[in-house]
């Protein structure tokens, strides 16, 4: 048996079909379902059932599952170990956040520690999706989802309030509901997000006009007029055309979390930043 067909087999495990697991591993889709085959003859077992809708592990596919899920995770410590023993400040660092924090809060952060340390490359992913730390997918995560992953060190590292806001020349009017108002807000996988439903709940008769899960697109639609719009206020106070709106009860606040593997508790590059992110935006 190849030990890296079992990384062929975790992916094909975790997303059921050959083709997504292609794209997550850079691989073609011919080398993937080869590659299988391979694994499966040299097990002695058939591991997924093919259907129409995709693979689905068979009995000895999930036995081979829990022992390559194992596999992975100790190879992955074994990675972690590396790096917490390297104290040179250089090298690479991996963070997640989403895409307003990382333009309104981390950037200038990160010039700062970049000015201080060259020789390390920071690689900054921002999306919506939370990506796991056990698996090295980041060095260090920021979210506004608390941790709970036994493995992973956390802290609050601040509050971040949110206000209502509209294109500075445009008259607002709230009355009956909001009705004749258009709003901005988060997409639908999105849309019980505590000042979504805070906005919903102030102004039910308004219109919405307008979906994103971007922060940054949010604020750049309340510019152009298109409607009002929640904010994390680092964004909506810093982007010109807009001022805030009083809509008589102030819209929840969001706490942003900061967490990274215990493993890498000792590296150097990894503390250097995190004190200095502390120090910049903790409250």
């Amino acid at each position: 048996m190849e030990w890296s067909d079992l990384r062929i087999f975790l992916a094909i495990a975790r997303v059921g079909t050959l083709g997504a697991a292609a794209r997550r591993l850079g691989l073609s889709q011919p080398t993937m379902g080869r590659r299988l085959r391979a694994l499966e003859a040299a097990v002695g077992h058939a591991l997924f059932q093919r259907t129409a809708d995709g693979f689905i592990l068979t009995d000895e596919g999930s036995v081979v599952l829990e022992h390559a899920e194992r596999m992975e995770e100790e190879a992955l410590a074994f990675e972690r170990r590396l790096a917490g023993a390297d104290a040179q400040l250089k090298g690479m660092l991996r963070l997640s956040c989403s895409d307003w924090f990382g333009t309104y809060m981390l950037a200038p952060v990160l010039a700062e520690f970049s000015a201080r340390h060259p020789k390390v490359c920071v690689e900054l992913l921002s999306d919506a999706r939370l990506y796991s730390l056990p698996r090295r997918e980041a060095d260090i995560a920021f979210r506004i989802k608390a941790f709970d992953e036994p493995e992973v060190i956390s802290r609050r590292l601040l509050h971040v309030s949110y206000a209502v806001y509209s294109r500075s020349d445009g008259a607002i009017t709230v009355a009956d509901g909001g009705a004749g108002l258009h709003l901005i807000t988060m997409d639908t996988a999105f849309a019980e997000m505590p000042d979504a439903l805070w906005l919903k709940r102030l102004l039910p008769e308004a219109e919405i006009a307008m979906r994103s899960n971007s922060r940054v697109l949010q604020a750049e639609f309340c510019r152009q007029g298109i409607g009002l719009a929640v904010l994390p206020q680092p964004i909506g106070d810093r982007t010109p055309g807009l001022v805030r709106v009083d809509l008589g009860e102030k819209p929840p606040g969001r706490n942003t979390y900061v967490g990274y593997h215990r493993d890498l508790r000792r590296l150097s590059r990894m503390r250097a930043l995190l004190d200095l992110v502390i120090e910049r935006l903790a409250n």
